[in-house]
C-alpha cells in the first residue's frame, strides 16, 4: 500500500516521498512496517530528518476537538540527497499498546479516524505532509470481549476519544477511547446506552464499562461503573457473554449485586476456561464498581492544535 505525499511546504520541484506499509492493519503493541522511498528535486538537497507519527482527534473536555500527534518516531537523520535521486529508508515503528481501535470485524468504527504522518525537514523547512489512515484492529482479548456484546444484542453506535485519565488504571496516552453501544429491547427500559473502553499494555489489559442507566420511578438514573484488570491470556478464555450478561442485568434493575464479593479482583485464578472463569472476574468487575465519575480530565498541557 502506498501513501504519497507532496511535499508542499518545500515548493515546486523540491524532493517527493512514498511511505509505502507492509501492512496497513496492525494490532495494539504491534508494529508498523515499510519504507520511506524519497525522490530528489530538480536541486541537491540535504534531508535533515525523516519521522512518522500516529495522528487522531481527541474530544476536548470544554468542547470541540484537537488533532493530536500521540507517537513520534525519527526513522532517519541527516543525509544528502541528490537531484532526482532515489532512495529507500526501511522502518519498524511499534504502535502503542493504548492505541485506540478504528476497526472491528471487518467494519470501521464510526468516528474513528487514525492517521500515519511522514514528516521531512529540508535546510530547516519542515513539511508534515497529509494524513493517511491506518486501521488499528483488536487485540484477541478485546475482540473477545466485543465479540460478546455482538452475541448479548447491544448494537453499535459510535466510537470516540476523549481527552482525560481514568482514575485507578495505569494510563499512558492523555485521552481514552469509548466504544458506544446501544443495548438490547430486554435491558433497553432501564440502560439507554454502554460505553466500553479498553486500556492495555504488555501484560494485560484494564476494561471499564460504563452504562446509563435510565431515571426510574424512584430513581434519577445516573451512571454505574464496571473496572477491572484481566491478563490477555485470562481474557481470551473467559465467558463474558455469562459475565457482562450478569452485571448489565443487575445494573438495569437496580438490584443488588448478589454473590460478587471477594475483595474487587480477580487475583490468582488461573487454568480453565469458560464459566470457571466468571466468578473470580465479575468479582473484579462489580467489587470495582462506582457510581459517579471515575473519568478525571487533564489539562491542555498534553497536546495542542495542530499547527
Amino acid at each position: 500500500m502506498v501513501f504519497k505525499k507532496m511535499l508542499r511546504a518545500l515548493g515546486v520541484g523540491g524532493p517527493t516521498v512514498d511511505t509505502v506499509l507492509t501492512e496497513s492493519r496492525v494490532y495494539p503493541g504491534g508494529e508498523i512496517v515499510g519504507e520511506v522511498r524519497m525522490t530528489g528535486g530538480d536541486a541537491p538537497s540535504d534531508i535533515d530528518y525523516i519521522a512518522l507519527s500516529l495522528v487522531t482527534r481527541v474530544e476536548r473536555s470544554e468542547g470541540g476537538a484537537a488533532v493530536v500527534e500521540f507517537d513520534r518516531n525519527v526513522v532517519s537523520g541527516r543525509f544528502p540527497l541528490a537531484a532526482g535521486q532515489s532512495t529507500v529508508v526501511p522502518f519498524r515503528m511499534p504502535v502503542p499498546w493504548e492505541a485506540p481501535v478504528t476497526e472491528v470485524f471487518g467494519h470501521h468504527l464510526h468516528g474513528m479516524n487514525l492517521g500515519l504522518r511522514t514528516e521531512l525537514a529540508v535546510a530547516k523547512a519542515v513539511d508534515k505532509g497529509d494524513l493517511d489512515a491506518l486501521h488499528i484492529v483488536p487485540l484477541p482479548s478485546q475482540a473477545a470481549v466485543l465479540e460478546a456484546f455482538s452475541r448479548l444484542g447491544f448494537h453499535f453506535r459510535s466510537a470516540d476519544l476523549e481527552h482525560g485519565r481514568i482514575h485507578g488504571v495505569d494510563q499512558r496516552l492523555p485521552f481514552f477511547q469509548e466504544i458506544e453501544f446501544h443495548p438490547p429491547r430486554e435491558l433497553a427500559r432501564g440502560i439507554s446506552q454502554v460505553e466500553l473502553t479498553f486500556v492495555a499494555d504488555p501484560a494485560g489489559m484494564a476494561v471499564v464499562l460504563e452504562a446509563d442507566r435510565r431515571p426510574g420511578m424512584f430513581s434519577s438514573g445516573g451512571d454505574a461503573f464496571g473496572r477491572f484488570h484481566v491478563t490477555h491470556d485470562e481474557a481470551e478464555r473467559t465467558d463474558w457473554t455469562a459475565l457482562i450478561s450478569q452485571w448489565l442485568s443487575e445494573v438495569s434493575s437496580r438490584r443488588p449485586a448478589h454473590g460478587f464479593h471477594g475483595g474487587g479482583h480477580h487475583g490468582g485464578h488461573h487454568g480453565g476456561g469458560g464459566m470457571g472463569m466468571v466468578g473470580g472476574l465479575a468479582a473484579g468487575l462489580v467489587g470495582g464498581m462506582v457510581l459517579g465519575e471515575v473519568f478525571e480530565e487533564v489539562g491542555e498541557s498534553f497536546f495542542g492544535d495542530e499547527g
